[in-house]
């Protein structure tokens, strides 16, 4: 896993890293690991004019690579704009519950072995108002998880789309949240408000200990949020909320979604007196059941693990598969 810092201006953080890379050699083009097809920049043509309105500083972020990269920024805006719903990959878990001081939002990202290698681990301190923020990502500029400096957190996981909208993907979404909301009732108006291109869950927490899973996509939105002092939440990459299960699709491979859902489910019911971080980090590791037990000879795998828990402050991180290696908490970022 690699770790970047970015500062300045989006687009000076953009050209930094972008030229950086070009100076050891490093073609991000190179390493997209799908065709960069005429649908695919026929789409981040028609999502551009959202971008442009809700959400322009990422933008420059992009043309700020692009630079670097020496090379265009459409081309990058078509690998980007088209994630999570041109033929979506990604197979995640989350989990999110109270206990006590402990606020807990736990991730698996499940990705493919080949491109393991280029996930990486973020911090943004960012000019212009925006929170600062440390994240983890397979696609550089969108987020997959993350916490800011007011201590919300957030998580994705990719569904497989009935229909595609344009707008704000998954990953964008997520990373919109962290440089703008301080709680999850503040990224939950934000989805109500913006343009949603790709279907998704997203498992939010924060400090006032308000824990939500909003499933959604360009059909609508629907959020739970869990009562009771040991209630919790759950999302993989089938939507389950009454509103959005008539969205579910069937028949795609979607890497053992419905058995990682049950053993979350079962792993609340049949938790012994472990504290509340090792019994988080116990089901991301599979204690509980199947969750990150693939094969790596299919070509899957779980890639990273991570526990935010915005009550403690604290987070820990497990890079790779946290079945086979260990967490380790994270001092670099202070929020």
């Amino acid at each position: 896993m690699y770790h970047e810092r970015f500062q300045g201006t989006h687009y000076e953080a953009g050209f930094r890293w972008g030229d950086g890379l070009f100076r050891k050699g490093k073609n991000l083009l190179a390493n997209v690991p799908f065709a960069v097809t005429g649908e695919r920049i026929r789409f981040a043509g028609a999502c551009r004019p959202f971008y442009e309105k809700w959400y322009p500083e990422v933008l420059e972020e992009i043309r700020g690579i692009a630079k670097g990269q020496r090379t265009e920024p459409d081309r990058l805006e078509a690998v980007l704009l088209g994630m999570y719903c041109i033929l979506p990959e990604n197979r995640c878990s989350c989990l999110a519950f109270r206990e006590g001081a402990h606020i807990l939002l736990g991730r698996n990202s499940d990705f493919l072995t080949g491109t393991e290698k280029l996930s990486m681990n973020v911090v943004y301190r960012l000019n212009g108002g925006c929170a600062s923020f440390q994240g983890n990502t397979t696609a550089f500029v969108e987020m997959e998880d993350g916490v800011n400096e007011y201590g919300f957190a957030a998580g994705l996981t990719s569904v497989y789309p009935t229909r595609r909208g344009y707008g704000l993907n998954a990953g964008m979404l997520l990373r919109y949240g962290l440089e703008r909301c301080r709680t999850a009732e503040e990224f939950i108006k934000a989805l109500e408000m913006l343009p949603i291109a790709s279907c998704q869950t997203f498992t939010a927490a924060d400090p006032t200990g308000d824990v939500a899973v909003i499933e959604c996509g360009p059909m609508g939105i629907a959020v739970c949020r869990p009562d009771g002092e040991h209630s919790f939440a759950a999302a993989v990459n089938v939507f389950h909320l009454d509103a959005m299960k008539p969205y579910r699709v069937k028949g795609t491979d979607d890497w053992n979604a419905e058995e990682r859902y049950r053993t979350i489910q079962s792993a609340f019911g049949r938790r012994g007196t472990e504290n509340a971080v090792s019994f988080a980090m116990d089901v991301l590791k599979g204690t509980y059941g199947f969750l990150c037990q693939y094969d790596r000879k299919t070509g899957k795998d779980t890639v990273w693990s991570v526990v935010y828990d915005v009550g403690e402050r604290r987070i820990w991180r497990c890079e790779g598969n946290p079945s086979r290696k260990n967490y380790k908490e994270d001092k670099r970022f202070s929020f």
